[in-house]
């Protein structure tokens, strides 16, 4: 069955609006003859008569009251579906979905989500814990727009991959502990230690910084959830290497943060989509690099 057109409905609701085929015709800016042939085409689609003579004056018959009822909802949508696409395509709204680790969305986006939405409170920001190497998959696939990822990373076709951050890594030990001098692979390696897993970039910076002292420790557990981990120092668990994002909270008052020897740094960069990028998205890389740090 063919579909019924908007401009014919839309010529319908008219007609019955202003009660003449002529003035509906000047409202539209269309032909009599056409606004004639729209009501002949949708009579004829639905089977019955819409519009009827009454004194001098078209009004709707019963059908026709009942399919202009409905012709307004859809109108009403219609206008309503194009002022948002507008809008999205202005940069004024829309959907951006940002793929981050906890450490970066716990500690780095809240900043940044609180100046975007005071500049474009009508972008929608949906945020999903993510590694990096699953962010860069997603933003191959198109099924993400912009990911936090650790670096370096090896360069992807159509991928854009930048350097945005680059932090400290401390040492977080249990505050009970004697504090040592210096903080070094060979001291840290003897420690109980509670370490990110090996899926992650940070598992392996942390294990090159050991292993260029000769040192390959095995910690007591791995995660992936900083937060947990920080908690199990806390209690006394074990130490742990983790970075330090300037505008992060203070630490819990049972641990000592402790700056590492040699230094050691967590390098983020900005992953998106080397094309076709949207105005919201773009909105959103704009205010990332705001929080940017070398």
């Amino acid at each position: 069955m063919r579909e019924i057109n908007l401009d014919r409905l839309r010529t319908l609701v008219t007609i019955a609006d202003l009660g003449s085929f002529a003035e509906a015709a000047r409202h539209l800016h269309l032909a009599p003859p056409t606004i004639s042939m729209h009501v002949t085409e949708l009579e004829e689609h639905i089977g019955a008569a819409l519009l009827s003579r009454q004194r001098g004056q078209i009004k709707p018959t019963v059908i026709g009251e009942s399919l202009i009822t409905r012709a307004r909802r859809l109108l009403a949508d219609a206008e309503q579906a194009l002022h948002e696409v507008q809008r999205q395509v202005q940069g004024l709204a829309g959907r951006v979905r940002l793929g981050a680790s906890t450490g970066a969305i716990a500690h780095l986006l809240p900043q940044a989500l609180q100046v975007l939405g005071q500049d474009h409170p009508d972008i929608d920001v949906q945020v999903e814990v993510l590694t990096s190497q699953t962010s860069l998959r997603r933003l191959n696939e198109g099924t993400l727009d912009v990911g936090l990822v650790a670096l370096p990373q090896t360069p992807m076709a159509r991928l854009n991959i930048k350097p945005w951050r680059r932090d400290p890594v401390r040492a977080f030990l249990p505050g009970h502990w004697p504090m040592p001098a210096q903080v070094t692979p060979v001291w840290l390696a003897a420690q109980p230690l509670i370490l990110n897993d090996n899926s992650t970039r940070l598992s392996q910076v942390t294990g090159a910084w050991f292993a260029a002292a000769g040192q390959r420790p095995l910690p007591r557990i791995e995660l992936n959830y900083n937060d947990a981990i920080k908690s199990l120092v806390a209690a006394g668990y074990g130490a742990t290497l983790l970075p330090h994002e300037s505008g992060a909270p203070q630490v819990d008052p049972r641990i000592r943060m402790l700056p590492l020897e040699p230094a050691l740094w967590r390098q983020l960069g900005i992953a998106h989509r080397s094309d076709n990028i949207e105005r919201a998205t773009a909105h959103v890389l704009d205010v990332l690099w705001r929080f940017s740090l070398d």
